[in-house]
């Protein structure tokens, strides 16, 4: 199966991306026994979200929460980028909560459907139809920040520019 979606390239500051080497990726889950096998040893952590991201191949990566989301992802683009939290219903886990908060790579919210399709893939039970808090990411064109729109209000707060109605953080991507 082909991935679907836009690639986001990371876009944070240099010195984080120099934290992406070798072996320092986050832990690739392709099957609920992957995904068995790496909560086993993380009891303690499973009360809070994880890092995740679903990397260029539409594979589900995870880390413990306060990781980088670049070291997740080896350094390289993905296809979204986020918070993950688990639960067990029935004996199965299930995916809580999800958002595409990453501050790294600033997916749209558009990127649903490559996290959603990464779960499926590796067997996850039960999951939200989208991000439980979906985080808008903007680039001012007047200024050049980037910002975070809350209650729908696109205006610049560095500012008062207005931003696009669209996804516009990496420049390179346009």
């Amino acid at each position: 199966m082909k991935p679907r979606g836009r690639s986001y390239r990371y876009v944070g500051p240099a010195e984080l991306r120099e934290l992406a080497r070798p072996g320092t990726e986050g832990r690739s889950i392709r099957s609920a026994a992957d995904f068995e096998e790496w909560a086993a040893g993380r009891a303690a952590e499973l009360s809070e979200p994880f890092t995740f991201v679903v990397d260029s191949a539409g594979v589900l990566r995870l880390a413990p929460r306060r990781s980088e989301h670049v070291v997740c992802a080896g350094g390289g683009s993905v296809l979204s980028a986020g918070e993950m939290g688990f639960g067990r219903v029935s004996g199965r886990w299930v995916v809580c909560t999800v958002s595409n908060q990453s501050t790294g790579y600033c997916p749209d919210i558009d990127s649903w459907p490559a996290v959603a399709d990464a779960l499926d893939a590796a067997g996850i039970g039960r999951r939200p139809g989208g991000f439980t808090h979906a985080v808008v990411f903007r680039r001012c064109p007047a200024c050049g920040q980037l910002n975070i729109v809350r209650d729908g209000d696109f205006v610049c707060v560095f500012c008062d520019g207005a931003l696009p109605p669209d996804w516009n953080v990496d420049p390179s991507a346009a």
